[in-house]
């Protein structure tokens, strides 16, 4: 297989980060990049016998992760910098890039895994309080859901039951003997 032309490859790194500050659509960009080349990775990854690559793709996607949601609330103050989706980009491809000083990597092991350590205790009892209290939530709306409707249809069930019982009461039209009226004659009749 033959090598791209090196000056192909300059050309479209140059073009897109030149798209990636002064573009329309910058932040749209600069997210597929983040996302695409990891997700593809990480799908033949998971296919792979080999568990260090899965690794290494989990740990790109908890700093992406946790960059994602630092960027939720800084973005509003963040994207009126001029250069902030071409430093994101690079900041993206740092963190994914098949290198040993790889930026995932490093911001997993210099901050995230020292602040999950030092918490994990506290958020797993959080975790579990928070999924009792949903069990139980769930189960008291069944419960409440079911003995609506078991008094529903207790409900349905009388009135179709006096409906019928009060239709036995009622004569049939058949039976009905209709009493006849004065004589046509002596009704005036309608021409309009």
């Amino acid at each position: 297989m033959c090598k791209p032309p090196r000056k192909l490859i300059t050309g479209a790194v140059s073009l897109t980060g030149l798209y990636l500050v002064y573009g329309y659509g910058a932040a749209l960009l600069c997210n597929l990049i983040g996302f695409a080349y990891p997700a593809y990775y990480s799908v033949k990854a998971i296919e792979s016998p080999s568990k260090e690559d899965d690794t290494k793709w989990l740990t790109y996607w908890v700093v992406y992760g946790v960059f994602s949601l630092g960027e939720f609330f800084s973005d509003i103050f963040l994207y009126w910098f001029p250069f902030y989706y071409a430093f994101k980009c690079l900041f993206l491809l740092w963190c994914m890039a098949p290198i040993s000083w790889n930026g995932s990597q490093i911001i997993y092991n210099k901050v995230v895994r020292p602040i999950f350590l030092r918490h994990e205790a506290a958020v797993d009892n959080m975790v579990s309080d928070i999924g009792g209290r949903a069990m139980s939530a769930a189960e008291n709306l069944t419960r409440e859901v079911l003995s609506t409707l078991m008094r529903n249809k207790a409900l349905v069930t009388s009135e179709l039951s006096d409906a019928h019982s009060e239709a036995k009461g009622l004569p049939s039209s058949s039976a009905i003997k209709v009493a006849p009226s004065e004589s046509s004659e002596e009704q005036p009749l309608f021409l309009g």
